[in-house]
């Protein structure tokens, strides 16, 4: 199977996609004031968090650039490149990837390599789920066009969700006023998350993290069809350095409903940014 697929580095690959040959990625730039560091696989969760919570400015990150995208599918010797990015209502990742394409089409005209870009809508746990989509349809020997088909069938049901521990980060980028901060924070409010048509929108409030865990896989489960559907389908779950409470956000899954497959996998740079330290995002 000659393929590759280039995702940036919001997909969160598991470590078997980032050894398997067929997966690389195209790094987004991380900044703390002025502070800098490229999300790769060099990226220390860890030193970053400390870096966030000390930092009286928030994360913002910096989207791959046209020529970074180009170089990849130049040192690519697949017929068949499939580009997942972020977002194009969150990132100029999308913009950027498709940028590169023309970029490369231009500069290698005869070469008959197909490519392909899509706007996930997405991020997180829910590019992964279509990282490993097209992983699966191609070792189902499906064509070119008939991935393309598929995953952009996919990218129009499958839904995000996420919690975040700390609305530290929204309020120091200036998104969330320091009086919702700490009431938010004095009433231990946590907000449950989703996107609609790439756009992030919040559902619900709850009281505490374990119930507002509990409620988004409720309401994952029921947006998604109920147990009967889930059956058919992956959920992925990304936590920023918590696999203790991504192993209980699958248990409260596994409470409700089947799924044909659990990923579990730790948040690259991106996800760290915007779920923060011990935050959960899942796509279904």
């Amino acid at each position: 199977m000659n393929y590759k697929v280039i995702g940036d580095s919001c997909c969160d690959y598991t470590p078997a996609l980032k050894a398997d040959p067929h997966f690389t990625l195209v790094p987004l730039t991380l900044e703390i004031g002025d502070y800098s560091v490229v999300d790769d696989d060099h990226f220390d969760q860890l030193d970053f968090l400390k870096r966030v919570h000390a930092s009286p400015i928030g994360p913002k990150t910096a989207c791959p650039s046209p020529e970074a995208y180009m170089k990849a599918m130049e040192e690519s010797d697949a017929d068949e490149v499939y580009v997942i990015t972020l977002s194009e209502h969150l990132s100029g990742s999308y913009q950027a990837a498709v940028i590169g394409k023309q970029m490369y089409e231009e500069e290698h005209p005869d070469d008959g390599r197909k490519i392909y870009v899509f706007s996930s809508d997405t991020a997180s746990a829910g590019q992964l789920n279509f990282c490993l989509t097209i992983k699966e349809l191609k070792e189902a020997g499906k064509s070119f066009d008939e991935v393309v088909t598929l995953v952009n069938e996919k990218i129009q049901t499958m839904k995000t969700y996420f919690v975040i521990e700390s609305l530290d980060t929204l309020r120091k980028n200036g998104r969330l006023s320091a009086v919702k901060s700490f009431l938010a924070s004095a009433l231990n409010i946590k907000p449950i998350m989703s996107a609609n048509g790439g756009v992030i929108i919040q559902l619900e409030n709850q009281r505490g993290i374990n119930k507002a865990l509990k409620r988004m896989c409720q309401i994952a489960v029921e947006k998604a069809g109920g147990p009967e559907k889930t059956a058919l389908l992956r959920l992925c779950i990304t936590h920023v350095n918590n696999p203790a409470r991504a192993e209980l956000v699958k248990e409260e899954f596994l409470k409700l409903a089947s799924f044909r497959e659990i990923v579990i996998t730790d948040a690259m740079g991106v996800a760290t940014v915007y779920a923060e330290d011990g935050g959960i995002v899942i796509g279904l």
